[in-house]
């Protein structure tokens, strides 16, 4: 199953003191606006973490179906869609399911894993 790009998705209680945190491992900000809440960093292995003050209850894994490890748009990938039904036909139910009415383009579906981890599925093209 191709499930794009992965990151980990960090609910912080204080942006600036995560970000400074995480620059001293070594990660530094390659998107996002520390204005509205968010940063995505990189490391040199290209580790990619989001950080989102004030968005998001818990921390989540994260797959973007259609990109690459670096964000960078796949020319093929496995549509979100299509990924629901894979992910529902091996016997897994989605906790949030993708918009019936987005036939194409970005779109998003939830699952929890046995332990009570989030992950999101986010395809944003």
């Amino acid at each position: 199953m191709r499930l794009g790009a992965f990151s980990v998705s960090l609910a912080v209680k204080d942006l600036a003191i995560s970000q400074a945190f995480y620059e001293k491992l070594g990660f530094n900000p390659v998107a996002g606006d520390a204005a509205q809440g968010w940063l995505i960093l990189r490391n040199a292995d290209d580790i990619t973490l989001g950080l989102f003050q004030g968005m998001l209850e818990k921390n989540l894994l994260t797959f973007n179906p259609g990109w690459g490890p670096r964000c960078e748009n796949l020319p093929d990938f496995t549509d979100v869609r299509t990924l629901q039904g894979q992910i529902e036909a091996a016997g897994i139910t989605p906790t949030e399911r993708v918009n019936p009415t987005a036939v194409s383009g970005p779109a998003f579906f939830t699952l929890t894993d046995p332990d009570g981890n989030a992950i999101l599925i986010d395809q944003h093209r």
